[in-house]
Formats: C-alpha cells, sequence, structure tokens
C-alpha cells in the first residue's frame, strides 16, 4: 500500500474563481445519493414523512412551464390556499433537513444549484450583485442549506436576489434552524430590516420538521478526546495507511481560518481522510467561534473524522457564547463535533 501523506491545512491558502464557486454549487458528497426514497422518517413524529410528501410534490413542479407572476406570486391555484415560491424546511439539528433538501435538488429537473446560504453570499461579492444576478437567472431551482441571516447587509443583499429570482420563475428550497419570520432575531436590530426579513418569510412555505438528532448523540455526550501520545500513534498510522491526514494545533488552525473566506474552506479540506488537531482549548471570541463552525460544517459535510487532544470539542463554545443569539448554530456544530470525533474513534 502506498504511504499516505501528512500535511498542515495553516500552509495551505486555497484560492477559488467566481466559476469554480458557481460550479461547487452542488449536494456535498455525503447527500450526493439522497432520495426521498432513503429518507427514513422516525415513526415518532409523523411531521418528517409529510415534510417528506410536501418535498416531493414541490420537486415534481419544478422545471415545467410555470413562469413567476411577482415576488409573491400564486404559481397555480390549490385548495389550501396559494402555492409558494418556495418551500421552508424549519426544525432542529439531526432530523434529516439537508437529506431532504438534496433529495429535492436531485429530483427537480432543469439548471439548479445547491450551497450554504454564505455560499451564496460570497458568489455575490466575488461577481458583484448583478452578475450574480445574471449568472443565476434562468435557474429552475436555487437550494439554501444552513439559511442564515447574521448580519443586516446579508439580510437585504438576499431578500434583493432572491426577489428578483423569483420574478423570474425561480423556486427556492431551504433549510434553517430559525423559522424565517424570525432571521436575524438576538443577532442584530432585525426590527430596523423587518421589511426585508418579512418579505424572506413570504416567499416560502414553512414546513416544520420535528424529530430528535438521528445521530442519537445527545449535545450533552462529549467528543472523544484523544491522550496525545495516542494521537501520536493513530496519526503516523493513518499516514501509514496511505490516508492524506491533515495535522494542525488548535490555535494555529483558528488564527488560519481568519486568513481564509468561509466560502473557502471547501477547499481548504479537499483531499483530506483524516483531520488531528492538537491542545483543543476553549474558544471565547465570537468571530473566531463562528469561523470554526463554519469550518466543521464543511468538514462533516465531507465526513473527513476528527481526532483531538486537549479540551473536549463540544465544550469549546465559551464565555456564554453557546446561550446567546447563536445558540442554535453552536449546539448544531457540538452535534457534528461529536459525531465526527466518534465516527474516527470507530474507524481507529
Amino acid at each position: 500500500m502506498a504511504e499516505g501523506t501528512l500535511v498542515h491545512l495553516v500552509d495551505r491558502m486555497p484560492t477559488m474563481t467566481a466559476e469554480q464557486m458557481v460550479q461547487a454549487l452542488v449536494p456535498p458528497p455525503q447527500f450526493a445519493t439522497a432520495s426521498f426514497d432513503n429518507y427514513r422518517p422516525d415513526e415518532s413524529y409523523p411531521s418528517q414523512a409529510e415534510a417528506v410528501e410536501i418535498c416531493r410534490g414541490f420537486a415534481s413542479t419544478i422545471g415545467g412551464a410555470q413562469t413567476g407572476r411577482g415576488f409573491f406570486s400564486r404559481l397555480r391555484p390549490r385548495k389550501d390556499g396559494p402555492v409558494k415560491a418556495g418551500v421552508y424546511l424549519d426544525g432542529g439539528f439531526g432530523v434529516g433537513k439537508t437529506h431532504l433538501l438534496a433529495a429535492t435538488w436531485h429530483a427537480a429537473r432543469g439548471r439548479k444549484y445547491f450551497g450554504t446560504f454564505i455560499e451564496y453570499t460570497s458568489l455575490v461579492g466575488a461577481l458583484g450583485y448583478q452578475n450574480a444576478v445574471k449568472a443565476l437567472t434562468g435557474t429552475k431551482l436555487i437550494a439554501i442549506d444552513e439559511f442564515e441571516l447574521d448580519d443586516p447587509g446579508d439580510t437585504m443583499v438576499m431578500s434583493k436576489l432572491l426577489g428578483e429570482l423569483v420574478d423570474t420563475g425561480t423556486r427556492v428550497a431551504a433549510t434553517s434552524n430559525t423559522p424565517p419570520n424570525a432571521l436575524g432575531e438576538g443577532r442584530f436590530a432585525a426590527q430596523d430590516f423587518l421589511r426585508e426579513i418579512t418579505k424572506l418569510a413570504d416567499v416560502f412555505r414553512t414546513v416544520r420538521i420535528d424529530g430528535v438528532d438521528y445521530r442519537r448523540r445527545a449535545v450533552e455526550g462529549r467528543a472523544t478526546v484523544t491522550a496525545p501520545d495516542e494521537l501520536e500513534r493513530l496519526a503516523a498510522a493513518r499516514v501509514a495507511a496511505g490516508q492524506s491526514v491533515a495535522r494542525d494545533g488548535f490555535r494555529d488552525l483558528i488564527d488560519h481560518l481568519a486568513k481564509v473566506h468561509p466560502s473557502r474552506y471547501v477547499k481548504l479540506i479537499e483531499g483530506i481522510d483524516a483531520l488531528v488537531i492538537d491542545d483543543v482549548s476553549e474558544l471565547t471570541d465570537q468571530s473566531e467561534a463562528l469561523r470554526f463552525v463554519a469550518f466543521i460544517d464543511r468538514v462533516y459535510d465531507a465526513q473527513i473524522p476528527i481526532i483531538a487532544s486537549g479540551e473536549s470539542l463540544d465544550g469549546i463554545f465559551g464565555g456564554g457564547m453557546i446561550d446567546g443569539g447563536y445558540r442554535k448554530k453552536y449546539l448544531r456544530s457540538v452535534s457534528r463535533l461529536i459525531a465526527s470525533t466518534g465516527a474516527a474513534a470507530d474507524s481507529n
């Protein structure tokens, strides 16, 4: 077996052209084969099965001859009221929202894109607003995972962008842990942007998905912590087995993430089979914590196991941050950190 490689993420400074950013707007490998049929609804929560049928019906209407007739347009009549231009999957982490979003994307016909909220805002930043509208006009479906409105600028940009796309017939599907009429709460003066937030909310039909984290790893649990000497052995064993292992000190990694735009985190971990982090410590700076959350989202999407020493990764969000306006983001990240370190432990 060929020897693997040991690399350091801090040595990587990835770049992406606007064209590459557009081409990258597809479901992550984890959801490359997601479908409505292989989603497994929990019988204890009927809303999960209901969400499958709603998304299946929504996807079946995409790629036909419908055209937009205004931002709050009625696309076709139905008995229970107007059909919205979008569907919004609202629920806690681990209930399969991203799976259903990817299944909707796979089932839809025509030109379509799938990306996180930050990937779309980054695309606008790279192309400029008008060029972004031009690039996305004619798209049958825009799928937005982890819909967030963390600042007023993003609120207005995404409101305007989705408005223009919906007016030309584009459909929108999104997921989030926050109902659309509550986006921005606890993060900025949401009342000052109520018009924009309401406009976004009115685009969507909100579909509530109840349930518990499918990973069955409660956030009260702990991420696996590896002793330093054992971490050394495990990293070497994976390299010897032919894997590409990225190993960095936690503080070095946090500092490096500040130098790489979050839209490029997916390139930062490209080709990596395992992530090894030394000397994990608590984070008390909100900006650092949010960048790490965005980074872990990409690591989790790529299904990269994490081996870490130091503090338990599920306890790193300190200073009361986890009880603030970004609570749901942090809890989602905790869930993913527990799963990712657990996956490494299971495969060692």
